[in-house]
């Protein structure tokens, strides 16, 4: 079935969607959990197939990392889904109720936004989440993931269907793109006719792609050149640990620190112990002229190191003589994802915390916490770096809209 044949049947079933109660929605997403633990055998099989051939087509170790499923991750997902089923339903919530000059009682009342695409690249377990969010929150989605995550995204989404035909729901609530050729994935970009919003998940260049070309409305998502600045104010202790972890717990995802900027008071006590840390860890540095001064082995820093998302166990390292700076260059080279401080100055706080435009910034603490699980937002459909709808961590209530429902008795105009 090509991608548009799939949208219009997502753009038929989510008209059923709107009528559903939270409670036929949250035991769909509960039966979506538990089939996908039991079907974990089956999930990781048709993962171990799409693993090896993108190994053997030379995909790097950490796109590898976000394409791998193991039980641990599987659990987490299903996790994931019972959460976004715990939820506070975001449907039907009174944002407004007033009666207007005229007499008639207008209220105004979240609503699904429709028929959802998601574009995204090689990580699975996206689609689990993608699922649950567009589902909870009365939305049909259309998912096209990268061919190298087929099977398992397939996998997933088989489960999902079993669920949504257990409960009388129509399976067309979610689709899985079959491998669309470009053409097919570009026609489908220019389908409002069907599709009502498009969420690209992954890269710049993917991002870009989407926004420069979509026809349909699109949030922008993902792209992450995150940075961690140490004040002359910060327990260095505290730093180590903070760089360590935004740095290298996982260096694949979209909120992992891409650039350390140090202050140059704090540079001769603390950059040669984190370069050392960060070495012990695999972590391969690029530094500017100052940095490379105070420490051996630190490769040289192009202009274009500074806007690269890496995505492993990559990164690069500036020192910069005051807080202003350092907001100047996150503001240059950065993608408005997440940022972060840490120091003990009051003023240097507040300098970096309003002067900076991004969707989160962090005080004393790691960028990593950008996450919709995190935020106690269930999953989460992506972190939007754009300002219209929705920022940061898209959550149940960034998949909705609002309608104006009047009550009158008889008033005309």
């Amino acid at each position: 079935m090509n991608l548009i044949e799939q949208a219009r049947l997502a753009k038929k079933a989510s008209s059923s969607l709107r009528m559903l109660d939270s409670e036929t929605r949250n035991r769909v997403l509960l039966t979506f959990a538990d089939l996908l633990i039991r079907n974990s055998d089956e999930v990781i099989t048709a993962n171990r197939e799409d693993l090896t051939e993108a190994e053997n087509s030379g995909m790097s170790s950490a796109m590898l990392d976000r394409l791998m499923l193991n039980e641990a991750r599987i659990k987490a997902m299903a996790e994931g889904i019972r959460q976004v089923a715990s939820l506070e339903d975001p449907l039907g919530k009174v944002l407004e109720d007033r009666v207007i000059p005229s007499g008639i009682r207008l209220k105004k009342i979240t609503v699904p936004i429709g028929v959802i695409g998601i574009i995204f690249e090689s990580r699975p377990n996206v689609t689990a989440d993608c699922a649950a969010l567009c589902f909870k929150s009365g939305n049909a989605c259309v998912l096209k993931g990268g061919k190298e995550s087929y099977r398992s995204c397939k996998a997933i989404v088989d489960a999902m269907k079993e669920a949504l035909q257990s409960c009388g729901v129509s399976e067309d609530a979610v689709m899985l793109a079959e491998r669309p050729s470009h053409a097919e994935t570009a026609e489908f970009m220019k389908c409002r006719e069907y599709v009502d919003l498009l969420i690209p998940r992954g890269g710049r260049n993917l991002i870009r792609a989407v926004v420069e070309n979509a026809e349909v409305p699109a949030i922008e998502t993902g792209a992450g050149v995150c940075h961690v600045f140490v004040d002359a104010a910060a327990d260095l202790k505290m730093a180590e640990e903070i760089v360590i972890n935004a740095k290298c717990s996982r260096p694949s995802v979209c909120n992992a620190m891409e650039t350390l900027l140090v202050h140059e008071a704090a540079a001769k006590a603390f950059v040669p112990q984190i370069v050392s840390l960060l070495k012990e860890k695999g972590v391969i540095i690029y530094g500017d002229e100052k940095a490379r001064a105070l420490c051996d082995g630190l490769k040289e820093a192009e202009e274009a190191s500074w806007s690269t998302e890496y995505d492993d166990l990559i990164m690069n390292l500036k020192i910069v003589s005051s807080v202003q700076e350092a907001a100047e260059h996150i503001e240059t080279y950065g993608t408005h994802h997440s940022e972060a401080i840490i120091s003990e100055d009051d003023e240097s706080v507040r300098y970096f915390m309003e002067s900076i435009d991004s969707a989160c910034l962090y005080h004393n603490a790691s960028t990593r916490f950008t996450d919709g699980f995190e935020f106690g937002l269930g999953a989460e459909i992506g972190i939007s770096t754009q300002k219209l709808h929705a920022r940061g961590p898209m959550g149940l209530s960034e998949l909705t809209s609002y309608c104006y429902r009047l009550e009158g008795k008889g008033e005309t105009r």
